[in-house]
């Protein structure tokens, strides 16, 4: 049996394999195509860049019942996580690593190594494997493009645990379908989080809580790596998150976005304030020519042209003003001002719509999710200063509560 994601889904593969009681396993190649994967890899690249990565998956079952999953090749890293959990070690080296004799299933054979030497319990590594295959599955099942393959043989040897694929799926979907209401906020399983507003944390959440934020939200430890420290699902760690991250407390960034972050950090130490401006447009040029135009004038600008990556990167950027295009993919202009405007960190930030045409309706809708003004396209030098320097000088000549007024 082989086939295309497009023609038929991950659940109802799954499903045949379940119903026709079938041994072997199943291979899944995906290219980054489905909409939480596009996310993660527009936001691990440069936006000059157009790299596309794939990633391969295998889910092994015995007589309709999947007995491992794994992403990926010869990959220990998740094993290491789960042990970090349960305190132990990883203590094998690389002669008997090559010694497991598993093909596709390192980590697989890393835990059997694990039981037959006495450092794990059965218990444990059962719990382990069991939290392998629901997140192994937790992202298959949201994959919509790519291809697959399953080859009918011999089972993964030996047997440790064995799940029943009806009962499992049915609450992985369930969990797909909460996830998706914590969207764009917690955008994937990948992101890092990282304190943003440690004052509102201390001073709204007990001090043990806010010291755990801090060991945790260190923005190198993904949410997914959280999880498995916690021995709690994914689902449970974001939704625990959420509010804060909704109110800007926490942010969650990709690893690509290191450089960025770094760049952030170099210009909060600098001891003279400078306008920070953020211009949030997919189209390069306008984010390069904005870019431009407002650094040869002194201002921090800083452009991104994805808009879901934006999302997560502003409430660590902190402008003092946001330049916003209306008509994106993924995420248009209103949908973004309406979000920040729901955060009590950007309720008096001048947010300055980019429309294409100057349209009565544009105007009423950008007013209607709080913007406070807009610039119809394509603008020059100065008409875009004018704007700006209109909504800095305002910042800084009136109180917090008229920081902005809606167009």
């Amino acid at each position: 049996m082989r086939g295309n994601l497009s023609e038929i889904d991950i659940r109802s593969i799954l499903q045949l394999i379940e119903l026709g009681q079938r041994t072997g396993q199943l291979l899944v190649e995906a290219d980054f195509h489905n909409s939480e994967q596009t996310i993660k890899d527009k936001a691990n690249r440069h936006r000059h860049s157009r790299n596309c990565q794939q990633r391969f998956w295998f889910v092994f079952f015995l007589n309709g019942q999947i007995i491992y999953c794994q992403e990926g090749d010869s990959n220990l890293l998740r094993i290491s996580d789960y042990l970090q959990h349960n305190r132990v070690e990883m203590q094998l080296d690389e002669q008997q690593l090559a010694s497991l004799g598993l093909d596709h299933a390192t980590e697989y054979g890393y835990l059997w190594a694990l039981l037959e030497r006495n450092m794990i319990s059965p218990k444990v590594a059962h719990n382990i494997i069991h939290q392998l295959i629901h997140e192994t599955l937790f992202d298959l099942l949201s994959l919509h493009q790519g291809n697959f393959i399953f080859l009918q043989g011999v089972a993964l040897a030996p047997q440790l645990t064995s799940l029943e694929i009806a009962p499992l799926v049915a609450k992985i979907t369930q969990q797909r379908q909460e996830w998706k209401q914590l969207y764009p906020h917690i955008q994937s399983p990948e992101q890092l989080p990282i304190i943003a507003d440690i004052v509102q944390l201390s001073s709204s959440l007990p001090a043990a809580t806010v010291s755990k934020l801090q060991q945790w939200a260190d923005g190198k430890t993904s949410l997914r790596q959280l999880a498995r420290y916690l021995n709690r699902d994914i689902l449970t760690v974001a939704k625990v998150i959420y509010p804060y991250v909704q109110q800007g407390w926490l942010q969650l960034v990709y690893s690509g976005t290191t450089n960025l972050k770094i760049q952030i950090e170099d210009k909060e130490t600098e001891k003279n304030h400078q306008v920070r401006i953020v211009c949030i447009d997919d189209t390069t040029t306008i984010c390069e020519t904005v870019e431009s135009i407002l650094q040869q004038q002194g201002y921090d600008a800083i452009a991104l042209s994805n808009p879901l990556e934006a999302l997560s990167l502003i409430f660590r950027l902190q402008p003092d003003l946001i330049l916003c295009d209306i008509s994106m993919p993924e995420l248009d202009g209103y949908e973004i001002c309406a979000m920040l405007r729901q955060s009590t960190a950007f309720r008096l930030i001048p947010i300055i719509m980019l429309t294409g045409k100057d349209g009565f309706t544009d105007r009423v809708r950008a007013s209607m999710v709080g913007a406070t003004d807009y610039l119809t396209k394509p603008f020059g030098d100065t008409e875009l200063l004018m704007l700006v320097e209109k909504y800095v000088d305002l910042q800084t000549c009136v109180g917090t509560e008229t920081r902005y007024k809606t167009c």
